[in-house]
């Protein structure tokens, strides 16, 4: 396509409710003048009267140039943060100065001024030198979501060494609040707010997985923002490796968000031709964090292939058997799981090769003779037959020493130098950017799918990329190859079998992105499976991914991570709110428990479809330790709400609910909802009314009501903007206790 002149284009682009305004005249780089609530449609002269507007006066000491910050900032325009692109050839063309050949949206080129809906703009662009080529994409996504990214391509003979490539997003001045998160293996995403003070606020992972410490998404809002109002912008870097995401303010006031690729020395050298695309950088815009995460929601579902809410209930044998595998056993806990209604069965960690333990095996993707003599046939068989759908874990980028691979191939073990780097979890990481370790992979993975009809993947990943070099070219770092080599593969084998699910494990909930996301069905939030913890989890993973994949599991009664004794009623309250699915060793459940739970997988049979359909509602609550959130319908006729009391003594009595997300103006029926039994503890408010059987539930004393598995109360009907606005009295209930809400519609 022939250059056109660009001099005049100002792009007005709007969709659900946000807006962004882009100023791309004279050939410059594309700065955003507005990113926030949708402004009604503009024409040129109004348009270009607003970038003229938010042109800042020259200040103290400053340079005589205006401050324009483009989406790469650039060093050459005053910009004195962190520069979008940092690099050089051999120590010159340090600071590029890029110029815009051509604009193109939606394909067509563009001259002069658009006001459109939803779409793609594309700037072609070349530095002063004509030695790099810049293609930088700006997205407005149906959802509200804007995405950027960026390609830099070399022009020259000489090789230019690429050190960073970073996107940003202008802020307001009044967004002075940071969130982000943090958090470790068995407590993933644990918030953290901080002022945003001049400098930077940076937050690098380094484990060549998106970790269980990201900051996962950035928000910068006005102060005291919550999830239902309060002005918020965030950012998310969708990258399942290294990886940043950065709050910026510099000394004359401006402030961005940004984020990109975490890149190793010497990893992305350019020779002529070749090119380094980043990741996509995603922004949200909202009043409160839950407009914030429905647009990621809204984006995650609708992928072509996004799973819907009808999703199966799932058994994990893990902490059934561990690496105890054997076909009697299993087998019995297939008819155990079939009896009371599971959808799917999953064969967890030690079929294959040596796995008879966490030393030996990995890389071995071969069915072991010693405990499967006829192969994995009789169970999967079995499990079809009972109608329920099969499962398989496999962990692909991960070795262990004690394997045949590894004494067939050391040179495919990660390594910077001539020794290996220390192991984790006894086990290192296998190269996949080496060509013959990736179709050893691929093959044995491609030889158990076409052998077996297996219908889901938990796809896991360990351990932390530490030193990870390539031995068999110096050492030379390989984080970015293996990042795309991992997406390959997962592309390769969803597209040599249609219809497989594969879920992102990674120590747990080590590598949940948007990256990622877009190529896998669902997400382990942790190996952390005990409700006190999970509450929390759920509550802040639900940020960027919605409920139908969030993998959210029953374990045992006394958890096998924190060793906590949970009432079912509290494990199961939690798990429905998500992918539901069972960590439990059935074959240790007695007749009782496993009726009640044969209740709480019809209840989230019979309910999925507003559980993992609905929107996610969730409540500011004056006291940290209640969590309460919900589903609501789309057309606003039913809810579904739980309250959560964790921690130690509470206020008596606590604080009033408030049920946001409804119709004011339609009158809905409230009424606590049990299955099974009712929360110890429990001292009801008068609007719940009379209970059915109450003379025998008057007859117990408190302690015991927990106990009882026959009781209702009728509720209360009341308008949809009462329950937002006043509340109901809430009801007292011991700690690691919930109540569930349902609220129907009545005319």
């Amino acid at each position: 396509m022939d250059a056109v002149t660009t001099d005049s284009s100002v792009i007005h682009v709007s969709a659900a409710g946000v807006s962004l305004l882009v100023d791309a005249r004279g050939g410059r780089l594309p700065a955003i003048v507005h990113w926030g609530p949708a402004l009604a449609s503009l024409d040129a002269v109004a348009a270009e009267a607003l970038c003229d507007a938010v042109v800042p006066v020259i200040g103290s000491n400053n340079p005589e140039t205006p401050l324009r910050l483009a989406v790469l900032p650039e060093h050459h325009a005053g910009w004195i943060g962190r520069p979008g692109l940092s690099g050089s050839f051999a120590g010159s063309g340090w600071s590029p100065r890029f110029v815009v050949e051509r604009i193109e949206s939606g394909g067509a080129p563009v001259d002069g001024f658009v006001d459109a809906g939803a779409g793609e703009l594309v700037f072609h662009a070349v530095d002063d030198a004509g030695r790099l080529a810049l293609r930088l994409v700006i997205e407005l996504l149906p959802s509200g979501l804007v995405r950027t990214r960026a390609t830099v391509t070399n022009r020259t003979d000489d090789a230019y060494t690429l050190d960073d490539l970073a996107l940003a997003l202008p802020i307001p001045a009044e967004a002075t609040e940071l969130l982000d998160f943090t958090g470790r293996h068995n407590g993933e995403r644990v918030p953290q707010r901080t002022p945003l003070r001049g400098g930077i606020h940076l937050r690098e992972n380094r484990r060549g997985r998106t970790g269980a410490d990201s900051a996962f998404v950035l928000h910068a809002g006005v102060p005291g923002f919550g999830f239902a109002d309060g002005r918020v912008w965030a950012v998310h870097t969708a990258w399942s490796g290294d990886h940043r995401h950065y709050a910026e303010r510099v000394f004359t006031g401006e402030q961005v968000l940004g984020g990109g690729e975490l890149l190793l020395p010497g990893e992305i050298v350019l020779e002529n031709g070749s090119s380094y695309e980043g990741p996509w950088v995603y922004g949200s815009f909202g009043d409160g964090l839950d407009a914030v995460a429905k647009r990621f929601h809204a984006h995650l579902r609708a992928r072509v292939d996004a799973p819907g809410p009808d999703r199966p209930v799932t058994l994990n044998v893990w902490e059934a058997v561990y690496f105890r595998h054997d076909a009697g056993e299993l087998t019995a806990l297939a008819d155990s799981a079939a009896q009371i209604g599971i959808e799917r069965f999953v064969l967890d960690d030690g079929w294959f090769g040596g796995r008879r333990h966490d030393r030996a095996g990995l890389g071995d993707w071969v069915v072991s003779p010693d405990v499967w003599p006829e192969g994995l046939h009789p169970l999967v068989d079995h499990v079809h037959e009972r109608g329920m759908q099969f499962g398989l874990w496999f962990e692909p980028e991960m070795i262990n020493l004690d394997s045949d691979l590894a004494r067939a191939h050391p040179e495919w073990i990660m390594a910077a130098r001539a020794d290996l780097p220390i192991e984790s979890r006894f086990q290192h990481v296998l190269n996949l950017a080496h060509p013959g370790a990736y179709a050893h992979v691929k093959a044995q993975m491609a030889a158990i799918l076409d052998e077996y009809a297996i219908d889901y993947i938990k796809w896991d990943h360990n351990r932390d990329l530490i030193e990870a070099g390539d031995p068999t070219d110096g050492g030379r770092p390989v984080v970015h190859a293996q990042t795309l080599a991992f997406y390959r593969l997962l592309r390769e084998l969803r597209d040599a079998h249609p219809g497989l699910e594969i879920e992102s494990c990674s120590s747990g909930g080590g590598r949940v992105d948007l990256g990622v996301l877009e190529l896998t069905d669902r997400v382990w939030v942790s190996d952390n499976s005990d409700p006190h913890d999970r509450q929390s989890m759920n509550r802040w993973t639900a940020q960027l991914v919605p409920p139908e994949f969030l993998g959210t599991h029953i374990a045992s009664e006394r958890s096998h991570t924190t060793g906590r004794v949970m009432d079912l009623s509290f494990r199961a309250g939690t798990a429905v709110f998500g992918h539901f699915g069972i960590e439990w060793d059935l074959g240790d459940v007695s007749e009782t428990d496993l009726e009640r739970l044969a209740r709480w997988i019809d209840f989230y049979r019979s309910e999925r479809e507003l559980l993992l359909g609905g929107e996610l509602v969730r409540i500011d609550a004056p006291d940290p330790d209640v969590i309460a959130h919900g589903v609501v319908a789309s057309d606003r006729t039913s809810a579904l709400f739980s309250v959560a009391v964790l921690g130690g003594i509470r206020p008596d009595p606590p604080a009033r609910l408030r049920l946001r997300g409804l119709d004011p103006d339609r009158r809905y029926r409230v009424a606590p909802l049990f299955i099974g039994a009712l929360p110890s503890g429990l001292i009801a408010p008068e609007w719940w009314g009379r209970p059915s059987d109450a003379e025998a539930l008057a007859a117990q004393e408190y302690w015991d009501r927990h106990e009882r598995s026959d009781v209702s109360f009728p509720g209360g009907v009341f308008r949809g903007d009462l329950l937002h606005e006043t509340g109901l009295a809430s009801p007292r209930v011991n700690p690691d206790q919930l109540v569930m809400y349902r609220v129907t519609a009545v005319e």
